[in-house]
């Protein structure tokens, strides 16, 4: 063990001996990501520019954007980190969250594009009640996005701690606090449009340094992943089990199938990832935008097979482990292994450049959704002045920044991976349910919507609360008490859940909702007829 220390030791001990270079890259990356936002806000004038980026990219563009959104520090860093320590099981995430991508094209993304404007919520109240089921939407939506902000504050912390060399828990929560003014700045200065030039950019630097890593990796193995393999079940103190599954789940599958219900369903409810839809001008983009971001994400999981295994083989499982940052830190480490301090650096910038733009989506996202849907529609009932809109998004995002940074400090050292599939499961349980029936279910009502929405999103939350996430193991919020919920993730009870209440409370409704409405519904879902007047008034 005094060897893992050591090694922990000279790691940190190089990071440390060049800070000034990690400082310039990071500077460097910024600077020019400031530099983009400022030049694509120039356009910002009404709610269309600022949150859909004017409808004016194209669907590779859009695509790009859609994988620099998805793909997150838990696909970076959680789940290279998860494939080092766990093998087999670690590499499900990936699956799950590619396989998720196919639901989300066939059932959703084009339907969504013709039917809404801006938010989750429009599609939604299209044929029901609009101010409860606006509600409903919004507080689902900044749920989700709330735990999706958690994970991605967990990986910057762990991250730029990890390249600073800071091992104190006061350091890790100055850099999370750091993380959070950025990305207010982006999301108040850029709207959607620099948002989405910053994801693009993002998605190159990640994708193409996840490529030269692991070409680098299999070119000391020989270019046999099968050397790789066995150096890697060589480096683990599980030996050949890293190889197969049940090293994490096995001792209670049904951890892995509530988890796997919850990775796939989950992309199709994301708010976040349905609101990039409307930045593309028509639904065939809409339709190519996704079928770009498939096979990007689909490239980049591939990659990570080789980098979780190539951190388990040349950093070993243990090092990482007791490594500031934690689990997550095995990209990074990796890195130094390979290339030494600018590598680590180069590295590390692009998981930072990955934790902003993916926080900068979601905070923008969640300032629509309580601008638009509930300060527009509910309070003011549509009543608001063309800028006044757009002012109050700009408050909401100051305020979200401040809530997930106090949010980012509470769950440092949680793996990301495995906080992104919270968000997961409390998006398929409070908003797929409402978003399948509405777009294929005429008899679905208004009762039938808000149930399944609160329902699913209070199950999600209360089961989360229960579970060893919050209670009682080493690696819990709170590690003193006993769970009283055994799984980590509710996605076997809470989905289910959600599609039952929606059932429910349309079956138990004694007011039919409006016939025509439904109609016309459906059938601007199908062909996008009356789309484009909709998003452009």
């Amino acid at each position: 063990m005094n060897d893992v220390f050591a090694a922990i030791s000279a790691a940190v001990d190089t990071v440390e001996n060049n800070p000034i270079l990690n400082i310039s890259i990071f500077g460097a990356f910024v600077a020019v990501t400031l530099f983009i936002v400022i030049r694509a806000s120039r356009n910002n004038k009404t709610a269309a520019d600022y949150y859909a980026a004017g409808r004016s990219f194209t669907g590779p563009q859009n695509g790009f954007a859609i994988s620099g959104d998805y793909l997150s520090a838990a696909s970076f860093l959680g789940i290279c980190g998860a494939i080092a320590i766990n093998g087999y099981d670690g590499f499900l995430y990936s699956i799950g969250f590619l396989v998720a991508w196919l639901v989300a094209l066939l059932l959703v993304a084009e339907l969504m594009r013709n039917t809404g404007k801006f938010t989750m919520a429009d599609v939604l109240s299209f044929r029901l009640k609009e101010r409860p089921v606006r509600m409903a939407a919004a507080i689902t939506t900044l749920a989700v996005c709330f735990f999706y902000l958690l994970a991605q504050m967990a990986g910057a912390g762990g991250l730029v701690s990890l390249l600073l060399g800071i091992t104190e828990t006061l350091g890790q929560s100055i850099v999370v606090a750091v993380v959070g003014v950025l990305m207010i700045v982006y999301v108040l200065i850029g709207g959607m449009k620099g948002t989405t030039w910053v994801q693009i950019v993002k998605a190159f630097l990640l994708i193409g340094g996840a490529l030269v890593m692991t070409i680098w990796v299999l070119a000391i193995n020989g270019f046999s992943l099968n050397t790789l393999l066995e150096s890697a079940v060589a480096a683990s103190p599980q030996g050949e089990a890293v190889l197969g599954p049940g090293l994490q789940y096995g001792a209670n599958p049904w951890d892995f199938i509530s988890l796997a219900i919850a990775l796939v369903l989950g992309t199709a409810g994301l708010p976040h990832v349905l609101m990039r839809f409307y930045t593309v001008p028509t639904a065939k983009e809409a339709r190519r935008s996704v079928v770009w971001a498939i096979w990007l994400i689909g490239l980049f999981y591939l990659l990570t097979l080789v980098l979780g295994y190539g951190a388990g083989a040349m950093v070993g499982p243990e090092v990482i482990a007791a490594a500031p940052g934690g689990v997550n830190s095995a990209a990074p480490l990796l890195a130094l292994e390979l290339g030494g301090p600018l590598l680590l650096g180069f590295i590390s910038a692009v998981a930072f450049a990955t934790i902003l733009a993916v926080v900068a989506g979601l905070t923008i996202t969640a300032a629509a959704s309580f601008a638009h849907d509930i300060y527009a529609n509910v309070v003011k009932k549509g009543d608001v002045p063309p800028d006044g809109e757009v002012k109050v998004a700009r408050r909401t995002v100051i305020v979200i920044g401040i809530l997930a940074i106090i949010g980012g400090i509470g769950v440092q050292g949680q793996n990301v991976a495995f906080l992104v599939a919270l968000a997961f499961a409390v998006a398929a349980s409070a908003n797929l349910p409402t978003i399948l029936y509405s777009l294929f279910w005429r008899k679905f009502t208004t009762r039938g919507a808000v149930w399944s929405m609160y329902g699913g999103l209070a199950a999600a939350i209360i089961l989360i609360f229960l579970s060893p996430v919050f209670w009682g193991t080493e690696t819990s919020v709170f590690k003193v008490g006993t769970a009283i919920w055994p799984l980590n993730n509710p996605g076997i009870v809470s989905i289910p859940l959600g599609f039952f209440l929606g059932w429910l409370g349309s079956v138990t409704s004694t007011r039919a909702e409006d016939r025509r409405k439904a109609a016309e519904m459906e059938v601007r879902s199908l062909t996008g007829f009356g789309a484009e007047k909709a998003t452009n008034h």
